[in-house]
């Protein structure tokens, strides 16, 4: 029996939610993709959306930062409806994204990506700020003048979110953040940068394809399939009940060893639509 969003075991214990979904419905030309989604994500949580190939994860994240259209429903950020508002007034507001591709400028400098991701500071307030976010990403602050082109994989990635960092989000939405990426450092942007950044009190909204590693280190998960969350709970409920793990994580367990751009393929029910 699936366990919906509104009903989930333990939902009172979370935290205020900081971001909320209720019965959202997003597509394409008028055909919806996703329909009926409520999500929640409170201060300091890791909540993930996982889900098979085609079940509408990154058309959801395109409503939810202002990329796409909400048909249906409403996008509460800060007590705040804030439906169908565009990106840039999201990042004012504290919603910060990082998309699957192109996520940093290829021909600018770790510098110089940090500087356009804080393009609303004034220079005394970037200056700090750039100290700050490589203080929690020292392994850039010896990069500084490199260009993200030079940037290998893991490390594109921690500038992605750095950058994002720069306006300090309440809320961080990360779309496949270990695409492209060896299962060694998949694990390590998981652990090491997402749950850390939680710890730190963010909320942290993370789109993901592979399943268990992302279960791994959320507090609470929505298995999204065919538009519809038919599964939500505590993440460590989700990994260990056997019929969840074959049914719908067995199904894109497979796809964790294929590449993870998989999701973005035409023959995905969201590029079919048109993205």
């Amino acid at each position: 029996m699936p366990i919906s969003s509104d009903s989930a075991p333990g939902e009172r214990e979370r935290h205020p939610a900081v971001l909320r979904l209720t019965g959202v419905e997003a597509g394409y030309g008028g055909a919806a993709i996703v329909s009926g989604v409520n999500i929640s994500v409170g201060p300091g949580e890791v909540v993930s959306v996982i889900g098979p190939n085609g079940a509408g994860k990154s058309t959801l994240l395109k409503a939810v930062t202002g990329r796409l259209p909400v048909m249906a429903g409403t996008v509460t950020f800060k007590d705040r409806d804030v439906t169908n508002w565009r990106g840039h007034l999201l990042a004012r507001m504290g919603l910060g994204f990082v998309p699957q591709t192109k996520d940093v400028f290829d021909t600018l400098t770790v510098t110089e990506n940090l500087e356009m991701g804080g393009y609303l500071l004034t220079k005394p307030q970037l200056t700090g700020r750039i100290e700050a976010v490589l203080s929690t990403f020292p392994a850039l602050a010896g990069m500084r003048s490199r260009t993200a082109s030079k940037l290998s994989g893991g490390e594109r990635k921690m500038l992605a979110v750095a950058r994002v960092l720069m306006l300090e989000p309440a809320v961080l939405v990360l779309d496949e953040p270990t695409s492209n990426l060896s299962p060694e450092l998949s694990r390590a942007v998981l652990r090491d940068q997402v749950r850390r950044l939680a710890d730190s009190g963010t909320a942290v909204l993370l789109v993901e394809q592979k399943a268990f590693e992302a279960l791994g280190v959320s507090d609470w998960a929505y298995i999204l399939v065919a538009g519809r969350v038919e599964i939500a709970g505590p993440a460590d409920d989700i990994l260990a009940r056997p019929d969840i793990r074959e049914v719908f994580l067995g199904r894109s367990s497979d796809a964790d060893e294929a590449p993870s751009n998989a999701d973005e393929t035409p023959s995905n029910a969201d590029e079919a639509a048109g993205g």
